[in-house]
């Protein structure tokens, strides 16, 4: 009899919980189980999910198939018509302590009831040097290209205290890093009675883990980004020089239709503002190319934006048709545009990085090694040590070179 195998697929947030659905599933005593962890972002996504079930069932015919994750909690009935399943599971059950064990079938609440968001406590993870701590779970926006608030369920936020109490546990395990993820971390503390925000939350937990040495947030909405944020850039060197906004798009008409919350101007604010606090920070955005109804006009808008904002790492991704949201009503543009929109976009950010790699050179770097002389610096630049160096350390070098997308980095 083995022990479960889970397959992720998606997001950070996944990946955290999937690591929450291991400890479950091994305290529970689970065997001969595949976990598949599925994504919903996309219809893709779901095609790719229902292909790694049929190829995991070829590959373990006697293995016990149990399908978790967004796309499982939008389309539960889809997944359980599949020979190949055994049993369905929603995004709430999977995290329950036996929420992975008992009778086939489907086991799926209504998310939008949920009104709470366990703070998982976790010794860890394999990798033992940077950890994701879920402070935040659901979205209670409704950009129109986006399903995942129906996958996910309503802004809910792990309090402070429990938050803390995952971060002490994780640096006396030895992590150097924690990232702070969730579907909308901005949205951190608005269901909370307490004034807590996601800056409250940063600065509690570097004055209450004063051990932690980097912390790191995930995709940043640029409308509601707190003040004490930005304060933290300009006084707490531990707060790591690099954000990363959910920016999909920069110009208005775009942005008006997706439904986003902020216009190109109020980005170009957001940005000047974190240079005028740190000025060493480097900025990274999601970008959406083709979004339904981008003119040519529209679409230069947000490619000149890589260069206005001064954008260092871009996730750009071609727009994606997914049924059910307001955008897959709109009028398309053409497949191939799409893709060659994005294809311009992501070489305007690869030109862009490579300026930034660049400009290093000769400059000093703190590097968290991760493993073969590889790690990242505080701007996660993935640097490559010219020298051997404990994994889980932290290494100041001097960046000597730019070699095949890495930093150099020699004592």
């Amino acid at each position: 009899m083995s022990e479960p195998h889970i397959i992720t697929l998606g997001c950070r947030l996944n990946t955290l919980e999937s690591e929450v659905m291991r400890a479950n599933a091994q305290a529970a005593g689970l065997k001969d189980a595949v976990i598949v962890n599925t994504c919903a972002v996309t219809a893709e996504a779901e095609r790719q999910a229902r292909q790694t079930i049929r190829r995991l069932r070829r590959e373990r015919p006697g293995a016990r198939i149990i399908v978790t994750g967004c796309a499982a909690q939008l389309n539960p009935k889809k997944f359980a018509d599949m020979p190949e399943v055994d049993r369905v599971v929603g995004n709430a059950e999977k995290l329950e302590p036996d929420g992975l064990v008992g009778e086939d079938g489907i086991h799926v609440s209504d998310i939008m009831e949920i009104k709470e968001t366990a703070g998982h406590l976790l010794e860890g993870y394999e990798e033992r040097t940077r950890a994701f701590v879920q402070v935040q779970q659901g979205c209670d926006h409704r950009c129109t290209f986006c399903i995942i608030p129906f996958a996910r369920g309503r802004n809910r936020s792990v309090s402070i205290d429990r938050v803390t109490e995952q971060v002490q546990k994780l640096v006396s395990n030895g992590y150097k890093e924690v990232v702070l993820t969730g579907v909308d971390v901005c949205s951190y503390g608005a269901d909370l009675s307490d004034g807590s925000t996601l800056g409250v939350l940063v600065r509690r937990l570097l004055e209450e883990v004063p051990e932690l040495l980097r912390l790191r947030l995930t995709s940043l909405d640029p409308a509601a980004m707190d003040d004490k944020l930005f304060e933290l850039l300009a006084d707490e060197p531990r707060f790591m020089p690099h954000l990363h906004l959910s920016l999909q798009a920069a110009d208005d008409m775009v942005l008006k239709r997706m439904k986003r919350r902020h216009s190109r101007a109020d980005v170009l604010a957001v940005c000047e503002r974190a240079r005028r606090a740190r000025p060493d920070v480097v900025i990274g955005a999601d970008l959406i190319a083709g979004f339904p109804t981008e003119t040519d006009a529209m679409f230069e808008n947000t490619l000149s934006a890589v260069t206005e904002m001064g954008l260092t790492y871009l996730h750009v991704f071609p727009y994606s048709f997914r049924p059910g949201t307001p955008a897959s009503n709109m009028p398309m543009v053409d497949g191939d545009v799409r893709k060659q929109r994005a294809a311009r976009i992501r070489a305007a950010g690869a030109e862009a990085l490579e300026t930034f790699l660049k400009s290093r050179v000769g400059e000093t770097a703190d590097v968290l090694v991760e493993k073969d002389r590889m790690g990242h610096c505080q701007y996660l630049a993935p640097v490559r040590l010219s020298f051997d160096a404990p994994v889980g350390s932290i290494q100041t070098v001097l960046i000597s070179g730019v070699e095949d997308g890495h930093l150099i980095g020699e004592l």
